[in-house]
């Protein structure tokens, strides 16, 4: 008895602990023999089941090449620059190969940024650092009637998050003095007017409808600079009510572009500007304000989605007619998600009608509700890298997001036991190894993770899911009479008995005995010390898609009719063990991107797989006295959401 105490007390060490493999199929750990010999088994049957007949081995031939096995490659991540050496990005910097890089990332300020903001981040900001140039962020505040404070923080918030730092954080705003003075000299030039025409005269203007009927210029175009620069005036004295009178651009309106065809330089709004007050009461478009700001700021190369492709003749046509500096504006693909809506309209309403949390709920893609999540800003930067940037645009599934994310965890994050429907088992010959320290590494692959201590107690508590009332033999858990092994513990346990609560029929406690003569179990599962043991209950959200199919929008009955009602399943009365604390106390996992140094990162930077289960992230919700934790990915791609 004594030997086999001190045996299984060595056992307890780093180097003496079985080395565990998961079975993705069952989820179960297993040792590399056994996950070896039923991968063997599940083979031999797909062979058997494919088993060709005679018949087809005839019309094969014999003269048919074997196929090869697919070779096995190590999963490392791609080189993090790679969309800037090679493609599309590496011809937009050869077609203007400037020694002083200057780019511009330039929202408006008027909503949330989403997953599809990312990439234009990444490729604004990664573009002008790689060339060892300087990106600005530019906040495009020319709308004062849909602009909040709140949308100004969060957007730099997601910025810095990504791991970027703007060169200068300005505002269009800034330059309202400098707009004015190139929109009069652009008046003088004969090459602008003041229109009073509505929506109606316009739109026939431009051909009506679907381009029905010949294109001809408003009448007003033919008033002299003069009389134009003194409608302009007025309207900025506020002697015009909005939609009385706009300022538009004398183009082309022959041009087979509809961004030729006159566009609007600025209109009138009755509406405080968020930075400069009542100080205006016109304000400039898009079209005007964009490519004079790209000049001013001395912008190299302005890129910008594909969207902007036809406006880029008139971005180029007015930085020409007002003689300043040429900045050079290409496009590249946007970047867009499947089984999900990312529209500020479908957002709001989701948000307003108390479907979700709120914008950052963890089922949503804005990039406040991804971090929420847990996804690491590392994983991001890696997924857009991984696509690469083309001129087409990217409609991606989900699921293809979440591998990369997976892949990212596997390898950037500790691992620790956690059990979502806890069921105690009392392990009643365990006496002398309650209170045992258990050593145990953050992760099997990387030890430079470290590791840290448990405590091993006689009432341990396993997953519901963990056990069955009758066994089977394709059943390979804990039941009654049967050994699985517990990670890390001195011994298999073997169940002997266990009771259930007459009003529901749950399990409420298990028996059970050391198995000291069963070497290797073929299965192991996860478990959580019993009192003394540091071990903490907690609240698990698992998350799932929040719409039932790919394309919400297109839903009978509309986007709301595909909501899923299982997107979010929650464990009230989890259980994990004590590593958490060492977990917290290092954050943030990993150090990467915007969360580069020890404790620089939210609770979300709190991140670990928990074996077995799924990787997992500390929520806001989180208090001292009550810990929840979000499902960032399963453990495993789920292949019929493919």
């Amino acid at each position: 008895m004594a030997d086999s105490v001190t045996e299984a007390a060595a056992k307890l060490q780093i180097g003496d602990a079985p080395k565990l493999q998961l079975d993705e199929e069952t989820g179960e750990m297993v040792s590399k023999g056994e996950l070896k010999k039923r991968l063997a088994k599940r083979a031999k049957k797909v062979m058997k089941d494919k088993k060709p007949t005679e018949a087809q081995n005839a019309q094969a031939g014999a003269g048919a090449a074997p196929k090869k096995p697919k070779e096995k490659t190590e999963d490392t991540p791609m080189d993090p620059e790679a969309m800037f050496k090679q493609g599309f990005l590496n011809d937009v910097y050869n077609e203007r190969p400037v020694k002083d890089v200057v780019t511009r990332f330039p929202p408006e300020p008027n909503g949330f940024l989403h997953i599809g903001h990312a990439k234009a981040i990444a490729v604004n900001f990664g573009f002008a650092r790689y060339h060892g140039g300087n990106c600005y962020l530019r906040f495009d505040d020319t709308n004062p009637e849909a602009e909040e404070e709140i949308y100004f923080t969060a957007i730099e918030e997601m910025v810095r998050w990504l791991g970027f730092t703007p060169y200068k954080i300005t505002y269009t705003s800034d330059n309202f003095g400098k707009l004015y003075e190139q929109a009069e000299k652009l008046i003088g030039l004969d090459k602008a007017y003041v229109c009073h025409c509505g929506d109606e005269d316009i739109k026939l203007q431009r051909g009506g409808e679907k381009g029905s009927s010949s294109r001809f210029r408003c009448k007003h175009a033919e008033q002299s600079p003069e009389e134009n620069l003194q409608k302009f005036r007025d309207m900025r004295d506020g002697k015009y009510k909005p939609r009385e009178a706009f300022l538009r651009m004398k183009q082309d309106i022959t041009d087979g572009n509809p961004q030729m065809w006159d566009l609007a330089a600025y209109r009138v709004l009755d509406k405080p500007h968020h930075r400069t007050g009542s100080d205006w009461c016109i304000y400039p478009s898009y079209d005007f304000a964009h490519c004079l700001c790209d000049s001013f700021e001395n912008i190299s190369h302005s890129l910008c989605t594909t969207e902007f492709v036809l406006s880029r003749v008139s971005y180029e046509w007015l930085n020409h007619e007002l003689g300043v500096y040429e900045p050079m504006q290409r496009e590249y693909g946007r970047l867009s998600m499947t089984g999900t809506v990312l529209s500020k309209r479908k957002l709001k309403e989701l948000v307003d009608r108390k479907f979700v949390r709120g914008w950052d709920d963890p089922r949503l893609y804005t990039l406040i509700a991804v971090r929420r999540r847990g996804v690491p800003p590392g994983a991001i930067l890696e997924f857009v890298n991984e696509l690469g940037v083309t001129t087409t645009n990217s409609l991606i599934q989900i699921a293809r997001f979440e591998q990369t994310i997976r892949r990212y965890l596997e390898r950037t994050v500790p691992r620790l036991m956690l059990v979502l429907d806890p069921v105690p088992v009392v392990i009643e010959d365990a006496d002398e190894f309650d209170g045992t320290d258990i050593t145990v590494p953050f992760s099997p692959k990387n030890a430079a993770m470290g590791d840290h201590k448990i405590k091993f107690t006689k009432t341990v508590y396993i997953d519901r899911s963990d056990f069955r009332e009758v066994d089977s033999k394709d059943y390979f858990r804990l039941a009654p009479s049967k050994t699985v092994g517990l990670l890390q513990s001195p011994f298999p346990i073997k169940a002997t008995s266990f009771t259930k609560d007459e009003t529901t029929g749950k399990v409420t406690e298990i028996r059970a005995i050391f198995d000291r003569e069963t070497k290797k179990p073929k299965t192991f599962i996860q478990w959580v010390g019993g009192e003394g043991s540091g071990s903490k209950k907690c609240e698990v959200r698992l998350y799932n898609p929040l719409f039932l199919s790919e394309n919400p929008a297109s839903a009978e009955g509309g986007y709301l009719n595909d909501l899923n009602p299982e997107s979010e399943v929650v464990y009230p009365d989890a259980m994990i063990e004590s590593g958490i604390d060492e977990v917290r106390s290092r954050a943030p996992w990993p150090e990467a991107a915007g969360e580069d140094k020890l404790g620089k990162g939210g609770p979300e930077s709190v991140r670990f797989q928990a074996m077995r289960v799924a990787y997992f992230a500390l929520d806001s919700d989180s208090t001292d006295d009550h810990l929840v934790l979000n499902r960032i990915v399963s453990l495993k791609e789920d292949k019929e959401k493919n």
